[in-house]
């Protein structure tokens, strides 16, 4: 079962598709426990045009994931010690990609509390993503919009306000406003 919307979301460039990716439920059935996460904060990466992109340089291995059908899986080590997720968008073979910096935990949350050791803060990092959703290098290549067992994608209510910022915990092309959050309202 494809995930109608979703597909033609990811299928535009990353920079219009990250912030219509906010408010999507990112959903882990790894393991057999139901972790579902409310997406609020992504980042958008361009491929070879965009120097802080694992794919800048080309097609490789490691980044193989970024250059396939939107709505793949790229899952990568930062730094060697977290797991750190990505929706391929855009084009098949474009290398474009959506990291998914942050979300709330709507679903499960005792199975995401446990795998992030009891902490409060289960879901407020890209690395803090994948381990409450139990997500690591051996789920890089899923597809996440067939609806399917163990990561799949699932639309949600979309925010109302969203802030767009320069990326962070980069050091090349700073500066584009890439980095999408969702907002609370004054008034709420």
């Amino acid at each position: 079962m494809r995930i109608a919307g979703l597909e033609e979301i990811l299928t535009g460039p990353p920079e219009e598709a990250a912030p219509l990716l906010l408010g999507s439920h990112l959903v882990s059935a790894v393991g057999g426990e139901v972790v579902r996460m409310r997406i609020t904060e992504v980042e958008a990466y361009k491929g070879s045009e965009d120097p802080a992109s694992h794919a800048y340089r080309g097609l490789t291995e490691r980044n193989r994931s970024m250059f396939e059908r939107p709505g793949t899986l790229y899952v990568y080590r930062s730094y060697g010690i977290h797991h750190c997720a990505n929706t391929s968008a855009g084009p098949e073979g474009v290398g474009w990609g959506i990291l998914i910096r942050g979300g709330q935990i709507i679903e499960g949350e005792h199975v995401a509390r446990r795998r992030r050791a009891g902490r409060s803060d289960l879901a407020d990092g890209p690395g803090k993503v994948c381990q409450a959703l139990g997500i690591v290098g051996d789920h890089d290549g899923t597809y996440l919009l067939d609806g399917e067992p163990p990561l799949w994608l699932e639309h949600g209510e979309r925010p109302e306000l969203i802030v767009s910022t320069p990326r962070i915990g980069i050091s090349k092309a700073r500066e584009l406003p890439w980095r999408f959050v969702t907002a609370i309202s004054a008034n709420a």
